[in-house]
């Protein structure tokens, strides 16, 4: 094997891992926008939820009643 070959050789793995960087970091970007995208969705529902929960708290007085047991 010759000095070129070898290099050639490198050169071609450099380029190789080169491209795998760079999908692993287009992977990554799309997944820590899909992440953002859920955290806000996820805290767009709790606080639909807290509304839900404060208009039935309204209708029920306030708080829940005890169970009959107490």
């Amino acid at each position: 094997m010759t000095t070129y070959s070898r290099l050639d050789q490198i050169e071609e793995r450099v380029a190789n891992q080169d491209q795998t960087i760079e999908d692993l970091n287009q992977t990554i970007t799309d997944q820590w926008k899909e992440i953002d995208r859920l955290k806000r969705e996820l805290n767009r529902l709790t606080d639909q939820m807290r509304d839900v929960e404060g208009a039935l708290g309204d209708r029920l007085g306030g708080k829940e009643p005890p169970p009959p047991h107490y």
